[in-house]
């Protein structure tokens, strides 16, 4: 069956199909007749073609061409002589169109294969990667027409629109693009540019594209060019699949797109089912951003227990299953496979997922060991397959960024790594290798991956590299010199996602046509910068902000602001890293970091309790701040704890906030919008709450006191552009000097709050700073044990150094009460750390119960 949006070219006319910078553009009509020639050549007996899919004219009619004349086609990576001459070795193509220098070149076999292709064979695409099986899935004409008529339908596509094409032709994601615009009479426009190339965005503002489809790592890549800022007045839509955009990004996206009246597409899919089998409504992607949503039309959706038994209730997980036209006909993995017609008629896709009760899905992990990065699917079990071949025995495992081989036997960790490379066609900077003196195994004998995963994540954060060898790993094995370029060694798009933003670790900010730069070059840059690193602003404000505290309550000192600003980071990390589960009602994760808050807290409750001989029930209860105790007596712990009472407080007034549908459906649409009216409500209480509840100088302590520095922080991370950080900054301007004012008038209330203004208008001009790495090293471990320091500092200078108060001068006594409260709190920070991971290794805290909350990877 020849598809639809191939025989029918011709009805496009002179509407423009194929456009290439600096060539004349390529109509319909042209396109069809260049098609029907190219079709002759290749002869009327079905063949199968294999053609090498680069990004240009020739390889799309050739590929059309193969269509059109109802023979099959198999689209190869370009430039991969490897792929190609495993494929020529299985599958015995008849006729390879393949360029040869600068030519493209025809080349029939001499002896054609005498096995028999299926009537319906119509498109072989790999799914495995290039794990050395030579793995491809046979698709039908059918298949492929029914997904590119679906495709059309919900993305509402028409002969007006016009596509960037930026994505590979032989994935079948790029290629679904090509197909859906061809199937709607639009255009594709080919730039030829990565989206780091100086001119990309230029290119798409006069080429007129109405939408860009991308994966994941292409919207790391719109975020470094600054994407969002760009005017592209013609553009209506993005689209994003291949792996899943992290929550953060949907949001953003979403909710920058929206409100300029263009959509956002978050899809699903896999290679078996064509491309794309399901999608989130653009309506509801920023309320969704951990989904997949729903179905494309045609298809269905299910779920299965490990029985194969339906699944018929809601957030219960299952594996995910899709029906549906466009499901491919089967695998294969040599030409004797392509005789054979169609053998499914559902789609288990290995994925395990759950139906919420709108019937929205979303994926929670992987049934099989699979990892997919860049768009490849890398299978472990087939990785330990190939390593064991070369006598390496090792258990592989992986995420979506990265694998590792743990191995046992003598061979060196390059080795190893080469040997990954090998295998999974990733680059040397995908991969990672760990000798280990024997593999962890179950009672069973069988590998413990539980274990080994910790372990992972234990070695996920790697070694700064330096340019010479990041360029060596990414191109590993070839030998690389200082005056090559990423250009001259052959670079391809994978190799050039990667290295790009290895190269930006190194030298902090990539130089413009970096990959013509020779190696030598790169790397005097990186040695002009090694001094200085990049790190957040709320970091290094989270240091300032404990250290504020911890030498205000050794000295007494006027710089108060502190705690104040730790309030203000409590509202910019919900909206950073928590926004996500608030907009989809995911309240239950919203809340577990609490338990992380008070575990520590409850600890010196209890240490009190024990020394006072009774339960101080205000602090257990956490209402110790609203003045209904006193310390003097014994009815709750020290006041200095109120910061651990008004952040619970604060997180159930998010909760219930959240719990509210309309609240949340307004706040996932308009997240900054939403903040502002927070705002305006916390300052009220500000103002109101010491009149409808006077409580004196404790007032201090508690929320409606501090509620809008909460607020503040939320705003500034959703404030995304020039105007609403103006609007945010004037806000500020106006509000804390009245604060000031009210709060007391001295010259400690004007510190604190003009402080917090500093800070604010640093977390909104500048969300990364540069500064000597080597206070990078000292602003990290602070930052991270912040938390612990403020609640045991105190306990130096009030405990430990109590006996040498009167020994000591007033000086050494401070210096030590200072540094020995933070070194108190990085001490108890760590041992902390590791007490979950040693909680994780007792067998009752690994029950699936337990693990969300100890396990210290699991996903939060």
């Amino acid at each position: 069956m020849v598809p639809n949006f191939v025989g029918h070219l011709s009805d496009g006319g002179q509407s423009p199909a194929l456009i290439f910078p600096g060539r004349a553009v390529i109509t319909y009509d042209q396109l069809a007749q260049r098609v029907a020639t190219l079709a002759t050549s290749f002869g009327g007996e079905k063949r199968l073609i294999a053609i090498e899919a680069s990004l240009s004219e020739h390889a799309i009619i050739a590929y059309l061409a193969a269509l059109a004349g109802g023979h099959a086609v198999a689209l190869l990576p370009p430039g991969d002589t490897r792929a190609a001459a495993s494929f020529q070795k299985l599958y015995g193509p008849d006729i390879c169109f393949r360029k040869i220098g600068d030519r493209w070149l025809t080349d029939h076999t001499a002896h054609p294969s005498c096995e028999t292709l299926h009537p319906d064979l119509t498109l072989l695409l790999s799914t495995s990667g290039s794990t050395g099986q030579g793995k491809f899935v046979r698709l039908s004409g059918r298949n492929v027409e029914a997904n590119a008529d679906s495709i059309v339908h919900f993305l509402h596509l028409t002969y007006n629109d016009r596509s960037a094409l930026i994505l590979p032709l032989h994935y079948s994601y790029g290629l679904s693009v090509l197909n859906s615009h061809l199937a709607a009479h639009a255009s594709v426009f080919v730039p030829r540019k990565s989206i780091l190339d100086t001119g990309f965005v230029e290119d798409l503002r006069e080429s007129r594209c109405t939408n860009i489809s991308g994966v994941p790592y292409s919207f790391e890549l719109f975020e470094q060019i600054g994407f969002r800022q760009e005017n592209l007045p013609n553009l209506r839509m993005l689209t994003v699949a291949g792996g899943r955009l992290p929550a953060d990004l949907v949001r953003l996206y979403g909710s920058h797109l929206s409100r300029q009246g263009k959509e956002l597409f978050v899809m699903y899919g896999q290679t078996e089912a064509t491309a794309r089998m399901a999608y989130v409504p653009p309506h509801l992607v920023v309320e969704n951003p951990h989904g997949i949503g729903i179905a494309i039309p045609g298809g269905e959706l299910g779920l299965a227990d490990e029985y194969g038994m339906v699944i018929h209730g809601a957030e219960t997980p299952g594996e995910l299953i899709y029906s549906g036209p466009n499901i491919m006909m089967g695998y294969a993995s040599s030409r004797s496979d392509l005789s054979r017609g169609a053998e499914l008629t559902e789609l288990k896709t290995g994925d395990l997922a759950i139906r919420d009760k709108r019937g929205f899905y979303r994926i929670v992990g992987r049934r099989s060991r699979i990892s997919k990065i860049a768009g490849l699917r890398i299978g472990h079990d087939l990785l330990e397959q190939a390593l064991s071949l070369q006598g390496i025995q090792a258990a592989v495992l992986g995420d979506d960024q990265s694998i590792i081989a743990f191995y046992t036997s003598s061979h060196s960790e390059d080795t190893v790594r080469n040997a990954l490379v090998q295998a999974s066609g990733l680059t040397a900077l995908h991969v990672e290798a760990s000798r280990q003196g024997i593999l962890p195994r179950l009672p069973s004998g069988k590998v413990d991956y539980q274990q080994l995963r910790m372990r992972f994540g234990q070695k996920q954060t790697r070694k700064t590299l330096s340019v010479r060898t990041a360029f060596r790993e990414a191109f590993l094995p070839l030998t690389v010199a200082d005056n090559d370029t990423f250009v001259s060694l052959g670079g391809d798009s994978l190799r050039y996602v990667r290295l790009s933003l290895e190269l930006e670790r190194v030298l902090h900010q990539l130089p413009e046509n970096w990959e013509n730069r020779s190696i030598a070059e790169l790397s005097t840059m990186g040695q002009a910068k090694t001094g200085m690193q990049t790190v957040g602003t709320d970091l290094l404000i989270r240091t300032l902000a404990i250290l504020c505290v911890v030498v205000q309550h050794a000295t007494l000192w006027p710089i108060p602001g502190g705690a104040a600003a730790m309030v203000m980071l409590i509202g910019y990390g919900l909206a950073r890293f928590q926004s996500g589960n608030l907009f989809s009602g995911n309240l239950t994760a919203f809340a577990r970091p609490i338990i992380t808050v008070l575990a520590p807290y409850y600890l010196i409750v209890a240490v009190y309790g024990l020394a006072w001989g009774k339960v101080p029930w205000t602090s257990v209860l956490l209402v110790g701040n609203f003045g209904f105790a006193d310390p003097a007596n014994g009815t709750m712990v020290p006041l200095l704890y109120w910061f651990v009472e008004a952040y619970v407080q604060m997180m159930l007034i998010w909760i219930g906030l959240f719990a509210i549908p309309t609240i949340r459906n307004t706040a996932a649409r308009s997240p900054y919008s939403f903040g502002m009216s927070f705002l305006a409500a916390a300052l009220a209480i500000r103002f109101m709450g010491p009149l409808a509840w006077p409580i004196g100088d404790r007032q201090i302590f508690t929320v409606p006191w501090v509620l809008y520095l909460a607020a503040f922080g939320w705003l500034a991370y959703f404030a995304d552009n020039f105007f609403r950080k103006l609007l945010v900054l004037a806000a500020a301007a106006a509000i804390f000097p009245l604060v000031a004012y009210s709060g007391g008038n001295w010259i400690g209330s004007w510190v604190k709050y003009m402080l917090q203004f500093a800070l604010l208008a640093a977390l909104l001009s500048a969300p990364r700073v540069s500064l000597p790495r080597r206070i990078v090293h000292l602003v990290l471990p602070i930052s991270a044990a912040s938390y612990h320091i403020y609640l045991f500092h105190r306990f130096v200078p009030e405990l430990i150094l109590t006996p040498l108060e009167g020994m000591l001068p007033w000086s050494i006594f401070t210096a030590a009460s200072i540094f020995g409260g933070v070194a108190a709190g990085l001490l108890a920070n760590e041992f902390l750390k590791n007490l979950l991971r040693w909680a994780w290794m007792i067998k009752p805290f690994r029950l699936p119960w337990a693990s969300q909350w100890l396990n210290p990877t699991s996903p939060r």
